[in-house]
């Protein structure tokens, strides 16, 4: 492989800057929840029981169910947590890293970040780490908001979450997009790239393990009926060039490995379109390939979360 595409396992071990470290400063995370009822955006929906998810086109292949044949009007409550370094300085305006599925996170992230932080690795960030409104894939919360291709979350993260994070905090976010990240797996991690490249005027820096840049929107969009699967199909490719760094993993047998290409649902093949799409667009990318890796591996992101995180953000500098 390239330089930029980088081949690693069938062992793994966790990074060292993933254990805590006597005498780094430690960060506080606070936690907040919100409610459905006050979301415009995202007012709640459930998956039905027995919904139909997909439907076929006229050559077999498979596509989103109208909403109707999915869900229904359901509440929600999610939280939010926000880690915030020890060395930030009230209100100067801290770099920001929106992380989706946070709870995901949450044992994991910050301790890392302490570290980072204090060997100078990456900036002195505040991390937003947001659950998802429930439910996964087709006729969920979760898909609704991770699968989507529309700059529709972003502007909920922006109109909704980041303001009750400077409430709930006092914390101070820079608006240089340079100096904001998303992140996720799965379909997180797909909903990381589609918030900044529908809004790169807001975030400029995306990680990804395992993405879902396979055929899982809903409800459906006939501008983009293979949801994800267009990103490296032809979006990215016929797309003016966006100022993005962007590092993505995938594992061997990550799901539907052995599935065809004309499924639209294999997870490593998708991963290795999106990073050819990405290298012959000329885009700033670091490819992962985890041999024996499996769906969003922990043992992958032991292994890789301190060094994905570090090259991230090589090159920031605060304006």
């Amino acid at each position: 492989m390239a330089a930029d595409e980088v081949v690693i396992g069938p062992d793994y071990t966790p990074a060292p800057e993933c254990a805590v470290r006597p005498g780094v400063p430690v960060g506080t995370v606070h936690a907040f929840t919100m409610e459905s009822r006050s979301s415009r955006l995202y007012p709640g929906i459930r998956r039905l029981d027995n919904a139909i998810t997909r439907r076929r086109d006229a050559h077999g292949n498979r596509i989103a169910a109208a909403e109707h044949e999915q869900s229904e009007a359901a509440p929600y409550l999610r939280t939010v947590w926000v880690y915030v370094p020890q060395q930030y300085v009230r209100s100067t305006a801290a770099p920001l890293m929106v992380v989706q599925d946070g709870y995901g996170y949450l044992n994991r992230l910050p301790r890392v970040l302490d570290n980072l932080i204090a060997e100078g690795r990456v900036p002195a960030l505040v991390a937003v780490l947001i659950d998802s409104g429930g439910g996964d894939a087709q006729g969920s919360q979760r898909g609704l908001e991770y699968d989507t291709l529309s700059g529709r979350y972003s502007d909920f993260v922006e109109s909704e979450v980041l303001p009750r994070v400077i409430l709930e905090t006092g914390v101070t976010l820079t608006d240089d997009p340079d100096g904001r990240a998303t992140m996720g797996a799965s379909s997180g991690a797909a909903c990381a790239f589609t918030m900044a490249w529908f809004h790169p005027e807001r975030y400029r820096r995306v990680l990804s393990y395992s993405g879902t840049f396979v055929n899982q929107q809903s409800p459906p969009n006939a501008q983009t009926p293979r949801g994800a699967w267009e990103y490296h199909d032809h979006l990215i490719a016929e797309a003016e060039k966006k100022p993005l760094r962007l590092w993505l993993e995938v594992g061997e047998k990550d799901l539907h490995h052995d599935d065809p290409e004309e499924s639209w649902h294999n997870w490593p093949l998708a991963n290795r379109r999106m990073a050819a799409a990405l290298k012959a667009k000329g885009y700033d990318y670091r490819f992962v390939f985890s041999q024996g890796g499996r769906h969003v591996d922990p043992r992958v992101a032991d292994a890789t979360l301190p060094g994905a995180l570090a090259w991230l953000w090589q090159g920031y500098k605060a304006r």
